[in-house]
């Protein structure tokens, strides 16, 4: 099947590259003429410009647009639908708001141009391991996109089957879902995303409880200077608590046990903030998504003067002064 591609970054050139190695035709286009030309000296097809890759795509058209979420998505969907026509088909793998692929399908559908949204997750992995994929848009146009999807996919591989599921559909088993109407993939990966975020955080609060359990402040028999690689190392084995993210834990304290090279400034990237309003608009309780978020705030420094006016409140209601450095 022939696609265009724009957008090749660490997940964009990935993609075009995957569906290359399945046998599809792919014409990319990048603002880098060099991330361009990467792709092309693989086996794809380089476009100059937007116009050009529509130009070198046969009816009816797909283009898979792989960009962060925002204005320049919203640019470079605003130019496609000129550029277009009807029963073309615009993807939006990024990452965007659900509520903008709702407002996006409805526009382009006064031009006949399907819009289907993507949620897709697996990083910079993805090109050996395969995307998950959550799908949302007008059900036949996503039929029509099975091949790309599947071979996006990451398939059934070694994980063991669920009980119970006979019946339903198969493509679920093979890493990819067609989760509703515009709007509903993007919404089921930000709320996959506000998972993440509470995951990684228990992850880092638990693991920072037990690198400091050899503290001074501790009394001394009760001081321990436990291995966290190792740590990290032995959940992996048949722990409850076993995930992708643990294993990529494990392999960051292997490699650098302190995390020198991190200064702890952690970003959320929107899809968590999104989560937690959408939490709020719908009367869900979210703690632990919400606190995930929070954390990542504080983490860049803005809670400093917070703390300050703590350490203020506790001296001014018990006396108690703040611990020497």
């Amino acid at each position: 099947m022939q696609i265009g591609v724009i957008g090749l970054g660490r997940m964009g050139g990935n993609i075009s590259l995957r569906l290359m190695r399945a046998q599809h035709q792919v014409v990319v286009y990048d603002r880098s003429p060099e991330a361009v030309t990467r792709i092309a000296s693989q086996g794809g097809t380089g476009a100059s410009s937007l116009a050009d890759l529509v130009k070198q795509l046969a009816r009816p058209r797909a283009v898979w647009v792989m960009l962060p979420s925002g204005k320049v998505t919203e640019d470079t969907i605003g130019a496609l639908a000129d550029s277009m026509e009807a029963g073309d088909t615009i993807i939006d793998g990024g990452n965007s708001f659900y509520k903008d692929d709702i407002r996006r399908a409805a526009d382009l559908a006064k031009k006949s141009i399907t819009y289907i949204d993507v949620g897709t997750s697996g990083g910079v992995w993805g090109l050996e391991r395969g995307y998950c994929m959550m799908v949302g848009g007008d059900k036949a146009a996503v039929a029509r996109l099975d091949p790309i999807l599947s071979a996006l996919a990451p398939g059934g591989g070694t994980i063991s089957k669920t009980e119970h599921r006979e019946g339903r559909d198969p493509r679920v088993e093979n890493g990819y879902m067609h989760c509703g109407p515009a709007g509903a993939g993007h919404f089921v990966k930000m709320v996959h995303n506000g998972i993440e975020y509470g995951m990684m955080q228990a992850y880092a609060e638990g693991m920072d409880i037990i690198k400091h359990k050899d503290s001074t402040e501790l009394p001394e028999n009760e001081r321990f200077t436990i291995d966290m690689a190792d740590v990290a190392e032995v959940w992996r084995r048949g722990s409850v608590i076993s995930s992708w993210l643990l294993d990529l834990t494990a392999s960051a304290l292997a490699e650098n046990p302190m995390l020198e090279n991190f200064k702890g400034d952690v970003s959320d990237s929107g899809e968590g903030r999104w989560t937690v309003e959408a939490a709020i608009e719908e009367g869900v309780p979210a703690d632990v998504l919400s606190a995930a978020l929070f954390a990542r705030f504080r983490s860049r420094g803005n809670a400093l003067f917070a703390n300050k006016l703590l350490s203020a409140m506790r001296f001014k209601f018990g006396g108690h002064v703040e611990p020497k450095a």
